[in-house]
C-alpha cells in the first residue's frame, strides 16, 4: 500500500498499523500500552496521531493503514492531545519520582519530560489504595497505576492465567484479583510477567538491593533452570546480579517463569562456590580447572582400565541446555563406551 507518512510518500504493508508503518519507516510514536505479542488495545490514547478526513484523532497502535491514507504524528493537535492524556495522568499519579525505585525506567517519567509536563493541573483526587505487599516477589501500588490494561492482557493472553482483571468502573477503576483481595490470596503464579510488562511503577519487584537503572550493566543470558532455553538479561551492579529481566526473543518471548525472573539470589550467596574442589588427604581444597579436570579424567582412565566401561553411569541435569545433555550422553556413549545414561525428570 501508499501511504504519506509526515509528508512522505511510503510503500508499506497491507494489515499493517499506522504504529508498525511508521517504526518501520523510523518515526517513533509513543505508547503506554502497545505490545507487538498482544492484540491491540488502544487504551492509552497516548499514541493519537491525525489522519486526513479522519472525524478525530485516531490511536496508531489499533488503526489500520489504508492505500492513500495520509498520516501526520507530531501536528500541534496531536501534541496537545498527548499532553492533555499526560496532564489526566499525572493528576491521579504520585509525584515521589525522587525515590520511585523505577525512576529512569519508567514511561510516564520519560514522557512527561520530552513533552515537558510538570503536573496535572486539573485538582482532581488523588488515589488513595493500600499498598499490597503480600506476594513474596513483587509489590503492587494500584495508585500509580495508569490503567494501560498491558499487565491484563500479558496475564490473560500470554501466560492464561486469569489472575488479573479491571474492577469497577470510572475513577474508581483498578487493576485487581478476584474478589479485590490481595495477590498471595489468588491463583496468581508469581511469574512476574505482569511485572515485566508494566510501564511504570505500578508493579515492581522486590529487589535485594536497591539501585538506579542507570547504574545497572545488562547481561543477556540463557535461563539455567531448565533444558527450554529461555533468554533472560541478568541486571548487575558492583559484582552481584540485582534483578533479571526477560528478552523478547526465541523461544520464550519475553515471559519468564517464577524460577527464572525471581529465583536468581542464589547466585551472590557467600556458600555459592567459585572455584573446584577436589580431595587431598581426605579433605576438599580448592583447585585449578585443569587441576580438577586432570583429576577426573585420570581417575576415568584408572576406573576403565580395571572394571570396564559398565562401570561407569551419567547422570545428567534438566538445568542444562540441551545441546549440554547432548554432548553428555555422547561422552558416555562414544568416548567411555557405556550406555548407562539418564536425566533427572523435572527439578
Amino acid at each position: 500500500m501508499n501511504i504519506t507518512l509526515n509528508g512522505h510518500q511510503c510503500e508499506v504493508e497491507g494489515g499493517q498499523t499506522i504504529f508498525q508503518a511508521a517504526a518501520k519507516h523510523g518515526i517513533h510514536i509513543p505508547t503506554f500500552c502497545y505490545d507487538e505479542r498482544l492484540v491491540a488495545h488502544g487504551a492509552c490514547r497516548i499514541c493519537v496521531v491525525e489522519v486526513k478526513g479522519a472525524r478525530t484523532l485516531m490511536t496508531a497502535c489499533s488503526t489500520p493503514v489504508a492505500e492513500g491514507m495520509t498520516i501526520e504524528t507530531e501536528t500541534l493537535a496531536v501534541i496537545e492531545a498527548r499532553k492533555g492524556i499526560l496532564r489526566l495522568m499525572l493528576e491521579n499519579h504520585p509525584l515521589d519520582c525522587l525515590t520511585c525505585e523505577k525512576s529512569g525506567n519508567c514511561t510516564l517519567q520519560d514522557l512527561c519530560f520530552a513533552y515537558g509536563i510538570k503536573e496535572g493541573g486539573f485538582n482532581g483526587s488523588k488515589k488513595n489504595y493500600p499498598i499490597d505487599d503480600s506476594n513474596p516477589f513483587f509489590t503492587y501500588d494500584a495508585n500509580k497505576c495508569i490503567l494501560c490494561g498491558k499487565c491484563v492482557r500479558v496475564d490473560n493472553e500470554l501466560q492464561c492465567t486469569g489472575a488479573i482483571s479491571f474492577a469497577e468502573r470510572g475513577f474508581e477503576t483498578h487493576v485487581t484479583v478476584a474478589g479485590d483481595k490481595d495477590f498471595e490470596s489468588s491463583n496468581c503464579v508469581s511469574c512476574g510477567n505482569c511485572v515485566s510488562a508494566c510501564p511504570v511503577g505500578a508493579l515492581m519487584p522486590k529487589q535485594p538491593q536497591k539501585f538506579r537503572y542507570w547504574d545497572v550493566k545488562k547481561v543477556k543470558t540463557t535461563c539455567s533452570y531448565c533444558g527450554v532455553g529461555c533468554q533472560m538479561e541478568l541486571l548487575t551492579r558492583d559484582g552481584k546480579v540485582v534483578g533479571v529481566e526477560p528478552v523478547n526473543s526465541t523461544p520464550n518471548e519475553g515471559l519468564l517463569c517464577v524460577k527464572g525472573r525471581f529465583g536468581y539470589r542464589f547466585l551472590n550467596h557467600p556458600d555459592r562456590l567459585n572455584s573446584p574442589l577436589i580431595r587431598k588427604d581426605g579433605k576438599l581444597v580448592e583447585a585449578t580447572w585443569d587441576e580438577a579436570i586432570h583429576v577426573v579424567v585420570s581417575r576415568i582412565k584408572d576406573i576403565k582400565e580395571k572394571h570396564g566401561p559398565e562401570a561407569f553411569g551419567g547422570l545428567s541435569s534438566a538445568r542444562c541446555t540441551n545441546e549440554e545433555n547432548y554432548l553428555m550422553q555422547k561422552m558416555y556413549r562414544a568416548v567411555i563406551g557405556t550406555n548407562n545414561v539418564d536425566h533427572c525428570a523435572r527439578l
